[in-house]
């Protein structure tokens, strides 16, 4: 699994590239929250939930269905988030979702449960290019923390940045572009002779 710190890129770089008018700050907590709480599953291996259980890690908590069940949740308590019930589902929902997808492509573990309750399979990506955490704090500080991070670095953290940087820039210009229909201003036109 990548580590608590690289899921929140998935949401960090959706909220701040659509902004706060379309994703505000208790709804981007939120949305960071989300990416990370599939993996109290974690706890499971300490009282006795095998790993490789439906309710072991990378089970249902990493799953589609339960992803869906945080974004009705979300919806549920908009108001509160600072958002429409459309937008707290679905950034709430793509946020829990993002968790799985990337755990997909690490390097270990047994995949991941997906489609649960659908199916228990534990999936991968075809590529596999993030170097999977250890679940242990003392390997964690250790040189294969190290490596394990610089991995999330480029794996995670740049994509996340450069798609991110993508979406604002498409917003922002989406954005102009109906300003100016708004206030009349026709939009840059092209000179083309025949």
């Amino acid at each position: 699994m990548p580590t608590i710190l690289s899921h929140p890129a998935v949401p960090l770089a959706i909220g701040l590239a659509l902004g706060s008018r379309v994703i505000p700050g208790r709804l981007l907590a939120a949305g960071v929250l989300a990416s990370i709480v599939p993996d109290a599953d974690v706890a499971g291996l300490h009282i006795g939930i095998p790993y490789a259980n439906e309710l072991g890690h990378r089970g249902a908590s990493h799953s589609l269905a339960f992803a869906i069940v945080l974004g009705l949740l979300a919806a549920a308590f908009a108001r509160q988030l600072n958002a429409s019930r459309l937008a707290a589902f679905f950034f709430i929902t793509a946020s829990a979702v993002s968790h799985g997808l990337l755990d997909m492509l690490t390097s270990g573990g047994l995949g991941v449960a997906l489609a649960w309750p659908v199916s228990e399979a534990r999936m991968f990506f075809p590529v596999r290019v993030i170097r999977v955490s250890p679940l242990t704090v003392q390997r964690f500080f250790s040189a294969r923390g190290v490596t394990v991070l610089r991995s999330e670095l480029i794996w995670v953290w740049l994509p996340a940045a450069l798609a991110g940087l993508g979406l604002y820039v498409a917003t922002r210009r989406q954005r102009k572009q109906a300003k100016q229909a708004k206030q009349g201003k026709p939009g840059k036109k092209t000179n083309k002779r025949a």
